[in-house]
């Protein structure tokens, strides 16, 4: 009885490999102060991803995406959030290594178990640089120190390479043996509240302007361009961002794999079974 269920055990093992297409979004200070999603800024997501299927209950994937992330107070309701007059945008890079549970167990060989909804969660290692037009040309926002990084009683720069929790849901289905189409919704929650390069308290215009220059000065607060008139002064510690959450980015896509099912361990699967249908060749 032991042999039997490590035999299937081990039948059940193989690999796919596959890709994602769909759209990613976020959630932060831009887009209405943590407290809405945007579906207009929505930007294509793709990925590649490698799959181990260890039964018909457990998976580990290492995947890598990339997408566009952005936000404006432009799409604010009319108030303070508008009125700040920011935006941003960033490309995306990211490796995922992540478990995956089927729910209803999954199996495609021979159609076995052709459908699945799952659950996923692990760890992601991504980059970002947040930008912004300025006359015309895009602005690598970080490296200027908008909220008065680097200043004396202001915090260290913020870094641009990051750890996040990936999680969330999908569907899986099997068309044959070896094609799988499939659609996932993926959270990803960071340690970082600055991919849209806001998150506490403003610097004063004077005194950011003498420590970090004109152009960090310019686009901390640029309510001036919106009214038309000479930059706008708060003082120091006016609230700029949320400063409450760190901020969340989602990826929305299907996918498509193969199955390498004729391959290794699952090689054997065939052979098994052909003896024990009582087939054999001399």
């Amino acid at each position: 009885m032991a042999l039997f269920f490590l035999q299937t055990a081990l039948n059940a093992q193989y690999f796919e490999v596959g890709v994602l297409g769909g759209g990613g979004n976020y959630q932060g200070d831009l887009s209405n102060n943590s407290s809405t999603v945007y579906l207009g800024q929505t930007h294509f997501a793709g990925g590649v991803f490698g799959r181990y299927n260890a039964n018909d209950f457990l998976s580990v994937r290492l995947g890598f995406n990339y997408t566009t992330l952005s936000g404006a107070d432009a799409n604010a309701p009319v108030g303070v959030f508008r009125d700040r007059n920011l935006h941003f945008q960033t490309d995306i890079y990211e490796a995922a290594l992540i478990g995956e549970f089927n729910i209803l167990r999954y199996q495609p060989y021979n159609l076995a178990n052709p459908f699945s909804p799952y659950l996923f969660g692990g760890i992601a290692f991504f980059t970002f640089n947040p930008k912004a037009e300025y006359q015309g040309d895009l602005v690598a926002l970080q490296p200027l120190g908008t909220e008065g990084q680097g200043m004396p009683d202001r915090p260290d720069p913020y870094q641009t390479q990051q750890f996040a929790i990936p999680f969330g849901f999908g569907l899986k289905y099997a068309l044959n043996d070896h094609w799988n189409l499939g659609i996932e919704l993926g959270f990803r929650k960071t340690f970082t509240d600055y991919i849209d390069d806001v998150s506490s308290t403003y610097v004063s215009y004077n005194d950011l302007l003498a420590s970090n220059g004109e152009l960090a000065a310019a686009l901390a607060n640029r309510q001036g361009e919106l009214l038309g008139s000479d930059p706008v002064i708060v003082p120091t510690g006016t609230q700029r961002g949320d400063g409450k959450t760190t901020d969340t980015y989602f990826i929305l896509g299907l996918t498509v794999s193969y199955n390498f099912i004729d391959n290794g361990l699952v090689g054997s699967r065939g052979r098994s079974g052909r003896r024990r249908s009582g087939c054999r060749t001399d």
